[in-house]
């Protein structure tokens, strides 16, 4: 840790000591595709709910890895139709479960008094979904059904971070890389086939006495047109928050929640149901535990939550389950 911000967090008492090299280094490096329908596809690359605890702290200089599992189930009725693969479909139910494994390279510069960190994330995984299709104009349909499991996109980022006694703040980018294994004319797919850019804010108040945080993030995805459907999704808003507290040394409990919004119309050639904005959200629970194991601290979280209020989007449960190990411990 810089002098600068060692300022600011130390000293610290175990229970945020642990927690701050082991829980709250890779918030906002996960991203991946999950079946939540709006826009092409009804999904952004930024991965709703992949903030939480911690969110806007960045942590001490060193190398930080990070592992999830993602689980998403939904649905929409019938009468709902969706922009998938080229197809018109509706009537859907769709399951995905995806592994993110992310690397945080948190440097000694700083840049305007903030410590600067680099992030990367590769996504597989599997995916199905079940529908009908339509003949757009005419309504005739036929069932489909698609699964695979393939690589995504892979995803590069980095951010800024600063600290002032218990409050801790962040901002950063995200930029979606389309070299995964894009299905063309499928419509279950872990790759976007276009380039994305998600910039955002974070911040974190947290006692370190009490081992109470209070944590929220937001911030706006500006999506490429992907060449193959001619289809442009439009500027997404997405909103996180988290509130959780430690009852003892290595538990924590919270509740968390996030909410997403479509704020311009989807375009181009391929955008056959209009501008189609979206929006949903979701309210759902958090327990985090840590550990060490030998000399490593190592973080524990599971997630999970439960969406409402969706428009032009599925509706269902997203978890996850998290690991998060510092590379070296200073």
């Amino acid at each position: 840790m810089n002098q600068a911000a060692s300022k600011h967090v130390q000293p610290r008492p175990p229970l945020f000591t642990r927690q701050f090299r082991a829980v709250a280094f890779l918030t906002g490096a996960v991203v991946a595709a999950a079946p939540t329908f709006a826009a092409e596809t009804g999904v952004g690359f930024y991965l709703l709910g992949s903030k939480g605890p911690g969110a806007g702290i960045v942590p001490p200089p060193g190398v930080y890895v990070q592992n999830d599992l993602y689980f998403y189930s939904g649905s929409a009725d019938a009468d709902r139709q969706f922009p998938v693969g080229g197809e018109i479909i509706a009537g859907i139910d769709a399951n995905a479960q995806i592994n993110l494994t992310s690397a945080l390279w948190s440097t000694p510069w700083q840049v305007l008094g903030g410590n600067v960190a680099f992030t990367a994330t590769l996504p597989f995984g599997a995916q199905d979904v079940s529908a009908s299709a339509f003949i757009p104009g005419i309504g005739l349909g036929r069932a489909v059904d698609d699964d695979l499991f393939t690589l995504g996109d892979p995803v590069a980022g980095a951010m800024i971070g600063w600290h002032s006694g218990n409050l801790h703040w962040n901002v950063g980018t995200l930029i979606n890389v389309p070299i995964g294994n894009y299905q063309e004319g499928e419509i279950a797919n872990l790759s976007f086939n276009h380039w994305g850019v998600d910039i955002s804010g974070a911040a974190t108040w947290l006692d370190p006495t009490t081992g109470l945080d209070i944590s929220g993030a937001a911030g706006f995805t500006f999506n490429a047109e992907n060449p193959e459907t001619d289809y442009r999704t439009g500027t997404e808003f997405h909103a996180e928050w988290a509130i959780s507290k430690a009852v003892s040394q290595d538990l924590s409990l919270g509740i968390i929640g996030y909410y997403y919004k479509q704020i311009s119309g989807d375009s181009g050639d391929g955008a056959r149901l209009g501008d189609f904005k979206g929006q949903v959200a979701a309210i759902g629970g958090t327990v985090g535990y840590n550990f060490m194991a030998g000399s490593t601290p190592v973080s524990l979280r599971a997630k999970i939550y439960r969406e409402f209020s969706a428009r032009n989007r599925l509706e269902g449960t997203a978890g996850y389950l998290t690991v998060s190990v510092p590379l070296n411990i200073r």
